[in-house]
C-alpha cells in the first residue's frame, strides 16, 4: 500500500510537469536575434545621440535597453550585470551626461538608471549601437521601443 502511494506521487509530479512546462516556455519573454556587441563598443561619428531625442524604451533583457531616438532610429545599450533584472519596460529610464558632455558616443558618455517604486538602479552601460533596419524589422513586436 505504502508502495502504491509513493508510486502514485511520483506520478503525479511528473504528470504536474509535464502540463507546467509547455506555460513555462510560452512564458518565455522574446530574444533578441544577435549576440550583444563587444564590452566597450561605441558609435561612430554621426550616429551619436542626445538623451533629449529618446522617446521611448523597452527591456529587451536584464543586460539590454533598446531606446527609439527621434522616432526613426533604434539604438541597443548593453549594461554590465544584470541591473535590469526585474524591470519591465513601463519603469521609467533616468538618463545622465556627464558635466560638459552634449552628446553620447562612448558608454562613458551614458548614465543609466532605472527607476523602480521611486527608487533609481543604477547601471554601467557597456556598449552602444545603432540598429540596422534589418535588425530592427526582426525585432519581436514587443520589443520594439
Amino acid at each position: 500500500m505504502r508502495l502504491a502511494i509513493i508510486a502514485l506521487a511520483a506520478g503525479a509530479a511528473v504528470l504536474s510537469a509535464a502540463v507546467t512546462a509547455p506555460a513555462a516556455l510560452a512564458a518565455k519573454p522574446p530574444a533578441l536575434t544577435t549576440p550583444p556587441p563587444p564590452s566597450g563598443t561605441g558609435l561612430p561619428t554621426g550616429q551619436c545621440i542626445r538623451s533629449s531625442d529618446i522617446r521611448n524604451h523597452t527591456i529587451a533583457d536584464k543586460h539590454t535597453l533598446l531606446i527609439d531616438v527621434r522616432g526613426k532610429d533604434t539604438y541597443r545599450i548593453t549594461m554590465r550585470g544584470g541591473c535590469l533584472a526585474g524591470a519591465i519596460s513601463s519603469d521609467p529610464i533616468i538618463t545622465r551626461q556627464p558635466p560638459g558632455a552634449s552628446i553620447i558616443c562612448k558608454p562613458i558618455d551614458m548614465d543609466v538608471a532605472i527607476s523602480r517604486g521611486g527608487f533609481p538602479s543604477q547601471c554601467i552601460v557597456d556598449s552602444i549601437v545603432k540598429m540596422s533596419p534589418e535588425e530592427v524589422a526582426a525585432l519581436p513586436r514587443k520589443l520594439k521601443p
